[in-house]
């Protein structure tokens, strides 16, 4: 059903709940994963995958251990670091890579950022063609 699931992470403690219930599903499936973050600090996006800077470490370290605990659950797992605006490099790697889910996590609202810009998740679900799993963190 879901031969590619694309986990999209942000480096937050709410990352935690998708990444358990993408573990879960992954088992149940028989799925790959790809990890994506899109780091968007300053170095990121004006040097893009140039880019050197204590955010781009920790993102990698970061992106790796999680990686890592999908491996040892034994799901096939890689991970990708994107670099510049998180909707449109999410929506670009869908289409340009593929994938049969995106699983992201959600972190309820900013009342005016969201009314006024939208959340990352909704800009993402309303410009793939590809199921997105939105799973509110607690």
């Amino acid at each position: 059903m879901y031969k590619t699931i694309l986990v999209t992470l942000d480096g937050r403690p709410t990352d935690a709940a998708i990444v358990e219930h993408v573990k879960r599903l992954a088992k149940l499936a028989g799925s790959r994963v790809i990890l994506l973050h899109v780091a968007d600090g300053w170095a990121a996006r004006t040097y893009g995958a140039d880019a050197v800077s204590p955010e781009i470490t920790e993102d990698t370290a970061y992106l790796s251990a999680i990686c890592e605990q999908f491996r040892t659950a034994g799901i096939s797992a890689e991970f990708e670091l994107a670099y510049g605006e998180p909707v449109k490099e999410i929506v670009r790697w869908v289409r340009e890579k593929g994938c049969d889910l995106v699983a992201m996590s959600t972190h309820g609202h900013r009342f005016l950022a969201d009314i006024f810009m939208g959340t990352t998740a909704h800009r993402v679900q309303h410009l793939v063609s590809v199921p997105v799993l939105l799973l509110r963190a607690k």
